[in-house]
């Protein structure tokens, strides 16, 4: 059962909750209070219950919690949603807290909504709310309401013509097929409407250990190819639905099943599951990777596609109950935290675990790419310097142009395979290209 404050949100289109809370919001002094921990990974928390546990833990720069006892852990943001702890054996995650909506929000960021907890065993599952020991300013975001969204989208042939007029690295097109879709539809395959802030600057710098690490790497390196093998499952569509953290999640662990079982295993798993039944994500509206690939996985399985069938649409839990689960071990933001993320700690992610998915903005070109290594061309003033995100796609491989040098990411992507490069797109590496290398995730799956 969805908590109700998400079944709130079924009318907005958004990446993610109207929540805006930033690190040094976040960091410092809070106050955990549990209920009694007798329960099952299908608990309600939409109650909190009878307080039998109350925790202090200290979250400090970067990623270290210490509990009143002196106990150490490990904490990370989740973007600017919410967070999660890990201390003691013990796992919690809240969203932040926030009233209003998309439009017009105020996030009080030093106290939570009513969240999860159990033990490293996925057992002895509790609720929790967390009040943070000092005060925080409220946040507020407004943001302009966006009119027309019922229309039929159209291809812009003028920007069409300026991207491939202005320069020689990628391609556009038009894609008719586009033009089915509503302008709100096409909004949701791109992720949604922009979060209300930006997050926090730049990829890590990466150490000299590092790029040290980095360059005993392959030049180039591709795991639909490797010795002639592909571990990549087929490109899917995610229609007019803001599903792309489902199927980035979904594509993650085939791939890695694909590769921990040496393909003997080739599962598709069902996003429907996800957009119908996790309390972790917003369905249509968005979610993210970490805490569907990672948190999720861990918690609830994901099953095969035809326990509950892809229709892109918001819908009740269908799944079927005796479908077998498949599940992940560990999950974790590539460099160990939300902040970590760099090239260098990408590309030894990706060659020595597997694909990876990551998050990156989506501006009004990249829906024409057809070719090429895409950059993001500010024709119409769109450009927004700040680390914001919007949609969610997997990583599988990297490369050099050979005429140019210029240095690529390939990226699968989920808007079919007759978008792009047979549904896949080249992005410039190296430069964090629309924020790209600054939030990847890793999961280990159990075969």
């Amino acid at each position: 059962m969805l908590p109700i404050f998400l079944l709130a949100l079924a009318a907005l289109c958004s990446a993610d909750t109207p929540g805006n809370c930033m690190f040094e919001d976040i960091e410092g002094t809070w106050t955990f209070s549990e209920t009694e921990r007798t329960g099952d990974n299908t608990i309600s928390c939409d109650e909190l219950g009878p307080i039998v546990h109350t925790k202090t833990f200290t979250l400090s720069f970067p990623n270290t919690v210490n509990d009143e006892l002196g106990n150490h852990g490990t904490w990370t943001l989740i973007y600017n949603q919410g967070f999660e702890v890990n201390i003691n054996e013990r796992s919690y995650f809240a969203f932040s807290y926030f009233e209003g909506d998309f439009f017009s929000a105020t996030s009080y960021c030093d106290r939570t909504f009513n969240g999860w907890s159990r033990d490293r065993t996925v057992r002895n599952w509790s609720c929790f709310t967390a009040q943070k020991n000092t005060q925080v300013a409220p946040r507020v975001s407004q943001r302009p309401v966006q009119r027309d969204l019922d229309h039929f989208f159209s291809n812009d042939h003028s920007l069409i013509e300026q991207i491939n007029a202005a320069q020689s690295s990628w391609t556009a097109k038009a894609y008719p097929e586009f033009e089915m879709y509503t302008r709100e539809e096409m909004q949701r395959r791109a992720g949604g409407l922009r979060s209300p802030g930006f997050v926090r600057p730049r990829p890590a710098p990466a150490t000299a250990e590092q790029k040290a690490r980095a360059a005993l790497l392959p030049e180039s390196f591709d795991w639909r190819d490797v010795d002639g093998v592909n571990y990549v499952s087929p490109v899917r569509d995610q229609g007019g639905c803001g599903s792309c953290f489902a199927f980035a999640s979904m594509a993650n662990l085939e791939a890695q099943l694909r590769i921990a079982t040496r393909n003997e295993r080739q599962d598709i798993f069902s996003p429907q599951d996800v957009v119908s039944c996790s309390y972790l994500a917003q369905g249509c509206d968005g979610g993210f990777d970490y805490l569907i690939a990672g948190r999720y996985a861990q918690d609830q399985g994901v099953v095969a596609e035809e326990c509950n069938t892809y229709v892109g649409v918001d819908s009740q839990c269908s799944t079927t109950e005796s479908c077998s689960r498949t599940y992940v071990s560990e999950y974790v933001h590539v460099g160990g935290y939300y902040g970590a993320c760099n090239e260098e700690v990408m590309l030894e992610t990706l060659v020595n675990t597997g694909p990876i998915s990551v998050s990156f903005e989506v501006y009004s070109d990249f829906s024409f790419y057809s070719g090429g290594i895409y950059h993001h061309l500010d024709l119409k003033n769109d450009f927004n310097p700040f680390e914001i995100t919007n949609h969610v796609v997997l990583v599988v491989g990297y490369g050099v142009e050979e005429t140019t040098g210029e240095k690529f990411w390939t990226v699968k992507n989920s808007w079919g395979a007759d978008w792009g490069e047979d549904g896949f797109f080249r992005i410039r590496r190296g430069t964090d290209e629309c924020a790209l290398e600054s939030m990847a995730v890793q999961v280990t799956v159990i075969p």
